[in-house]
């Protein structure tokens, strides 16, 4: 995958034994009466500094105090101090128990999400991530308690929903940063598809189908990286990356050449008042910039190449040659397709001298272009 900004900055997470108040809970509501036994083992918990008596602590709580609903309180002490010691099997271990106690607890949900994306397992993030929205719907769709109004109970589930959102932020994050680093295409691509299909309204939605659709490229899954950069255009008219990838695919299978050419003019309209992106330095948004400029004039030139017109093709590959120099498979592709425009124009000179370039950088096409020049010394020693 290139030139796919990274998402910079993940909301850090404070893990709290002490529980939340009952109007900013997700799941279920245990009390910890002030004064009482719990209260008293939880303040010494907290106040534990060495790793091994507070996880001494944490088993006496478990023990003595740790039935009926305190079993829950007693899990969540279980997970926050197994994730602070990065003991992340034993936190899944806990997390699990504790979804057994109480399946609709956000709060679980968040450090097994949390968890998950530390120890780096894709996973267990969709595992944990799946339950999120399922979780989320059926607060929203809570009853109200008895003795509460339902105009009071709605502005409570929106107050809770609105002290979460950073949590969810951090959540949908995570997931999308966690799958976006899953080496296989194939599962990276599958992976992001699936949260985008969990998180439609989520900020990183459209990023994750836009490298999903480049992923089932990667993956040479062609139906599914056109229904997903097909969806994606359809929502977003003016995703760049889509546009390119589908013009890039339809030039180069001679498919669609006017949606082809279409598509790559749009993508440099666009670019030309493009904003660059927070957390993107000036040097490498112009060289993103450039690469893509370069992508659409080198599908423009294979348009042109399907339809014919060869002058323009070369026009095209020649002005998008100094754009494509900082990635070798993209100039050397570029290079090949010009020689072979230059070769129908009858300008062998030029055309040698443009798969000397393409063989030049180490790319698919390398072969190929010596095995091109071998014609044209061929050629010559005949003649």
């Amino acid at each position: 995958m290139k030139r796919i900004t990274d998402i910079i900055g993940v909301f850090a997470l404070l893990v709290f034994a002490a529980r939340p108040a009952s109007g900013q809970t997700i799941g279920k509501y245990v009390p910890i009466p002030a004064g009482s036994d719990a209260d008293h083992a939880l303040t010494e918990i907290n106040g534990a500094a060495d790793p091994a008596q507070k996880l001494a602590l944490i088993d006496k709580f478990s023990s003595t105090l740790g039935q009926g609903d305190m079993a829950i309180v007693a899990d969540e002490l279980y997970v926050n101090y197994y994730i602070v010691q990065k003991n992340y099997d034993k936190a899944f271990e806990y997390g699990d128990k504790l979804f057994a106690l109480d399946p609709d607890n956000f709060a679980n949900a968040l450090n097994m999400v949390r968890a998950a994306s530390e120890k780096g397992d894709a996973d267990k993030l969709m595992a944990y991530g799946e339950k999120v929205p399922g979780i989320l719907q059926r607060f929203k769709a809570s009853p109200a308690p008895d003795g509460v109004d339902a105009t009071s109970w709605q502005r409570q589930l929106k107050e809770t929903l609105d002290n979460n959102k950073d949590n969810i932020t951090y959540i949908e994050q995570a997931m999308f940063l966690g799958f976006y680093r899953i080496t296989s295409p194939a599962k990276r691509a599958a992976s992001l598809t699936r949260f985008a299909q969990l998180f439609p309204d989520s900020q990183f939605a459209n990023q994750a189908l836009g490298v999903a659709a480049t992923s089932y490229q990667q993956s040479q899954n062609v139906p599914k990286m056109l229904e997903v950069a097909n969806g994606v255009l359809a929502k977003d008219p003016n995703n760049i990356g889509m546009l390119l990838l589908l013009s890039d695919y339809y030039s180069e299978k001679g498919e669609q050449l006017d949606k082809a050419e279409a598509y790559a003019k749009k993508a440099i309209t666009l670019l030309g008042t493009a904003q660059k992106p927070e957390g993107v330095t000036d040097e490498q948004w112009q060289q993103q910039v450039s690469l893509q400029k370069g992508l659409a004039l080198s599908a423009l030139g294979q348009v042109n190449i399907q339809k014919k017109d060869n002058a323009q093709a070369v026009q095209n590959f020649q002005a998008a040659a100094p754009l494509l120099k900082s990635d070798d498979g993209s100039y050397g592709r570029n290079q090949y397709r010009l020689g072979f425009a230059l070769v129908n124009l009858k300008r062998d000179p030029e055309a040698k001298e443009a798969f000397t370039q393409a063989a030049s950088v180490n790319s698919p096409y390398k072969a190929l272009a010596q095995a091109k020049l071998k014609t044209f010394d061929a050629a010559k020693k005949k003649s």
